[in-house]
């Protein structure tokens, strides 16, 4: 019987990492196509019917890709289209680790009245949908002057979101309370338990509400379109639509490999800092 029921589940454990490596190839798909676009030549990202693997491999198309349009007037390189994404979002993620921290800190640790009423309005907030907002949001950044400039994409990350106070309030109220109170009894201030004892051991939940953060300005499309109007202040993802000519086609093979290089950056973080981010959702519960 011992045999048979270990048989059993070593059975269900082949399956379900069968199913893992099965799911992970659909998911993974996407970018070998790709990679395998920005590889091929031009003659071959519109064959019928369609291949994986090129039959010659074109290394040069990332370089190219890199001076698309160079002898066009009013030329910018893809490297200030970058230039312009990392400076957001660093920006943006000091921003969203500063001030969600210290929110979620007042709604997990401390007691005030109306605490839980505002907590449960600012959840609320994440039920309004961003096309709701866009206009009266575009009409207060138009009134202050800020139209083409950065201030609209990363001074509102200096002012909390309710996702993150969420996860990080969570995460706050799994850190045992005696903590604070012996550093309370030593004499320390409220502000000095939030930032000598609290924060370093919220170091895993900062790392993800930071990632999230990051990926989520290094690929928006919607906010730079509505608010940038100089091509030089232009992110990333503005800058691959330069990519698809309205005249003589679209250059797929330069345009998969400029993708690729946007998107090249978000996987070596992820790649480094993946310890951190499992950890970190691993010990960020729904607790009450």
């Amino acid at each position: 019987m011992a045999d048979s029921s270990e048989h059993r589940r070593q059975q269900r454990q082949w399956l379900v990492h069968l199913t893992l490596v099965v799911l992970s190839g659909v998911f993974l798909f996407p970018l070998l196509w790709l990679v395998s676009t920005a590889l091929k030549p031009i003659e071959e990202t519109m064959r019928q019917p369609p291949t994986l693997i090129p039959s010659h491999i074109q290394w040069h198309n990332f370089r190219d890709a890199f001076v698309y349009g160079a002898d066009k007037v009013g030329y910018i390189p893809f490297l200030i289209y970058g230039r312009n994404t990392l400076l957001l979002s660093v920006l943006s993620v000091s921003g969203v680790v500063v001030s969600n921290s210290i929110v979620a800190y007042a709604f997990a640790r401390l007691r005030w009245p109306g605490r839980d009423l505002i907590f449960a309005l600012t959840l609320a907030t994440m039920m309004v949908p961003f096309p709701v907002l866009m206009v009266p949001i575009y009409g207060f950044w138009r009134a202050l002057g800020w139209i083409g400039t950065f201030k609209p994409l990363w001074v509102p990350a200096w002012f909390g979101g309710a996702f993150n106070i969420f996860l990080l309030r969570q995460f706050f109220r799994t850190i045992p309370r005696e903590l604070s109170e012996a550093a309370r009894i030593d004499g320390c201030s409220e502000w000095g338990i939030f930032r000598e004892i609290v924060l370093p051991l919220a170091k895993p939940a900062l790392a993800v509400v930071a990632l999230f953060h990051f990926m989520y300005t290094w690929k928006d499309f919607l906010g730079p379109l509505i608010y940038l109007m100089d091509q030089r202040t232009f992110t990333l993802s503005l800058g691959l639509q330069f990519y698809q000519s309205q005249h003589g086609g679209t250059q797929w093979h330069l345009l998969m490999a400029a993708s690729a290089i946007v998107v090249a950056p978000v996987i070596v973080l992820f790649f480094f800092t993946q310890k951190q981010f499992i950890q970190g959702i691993a010990v960020t519960g729904i607790k009450g």
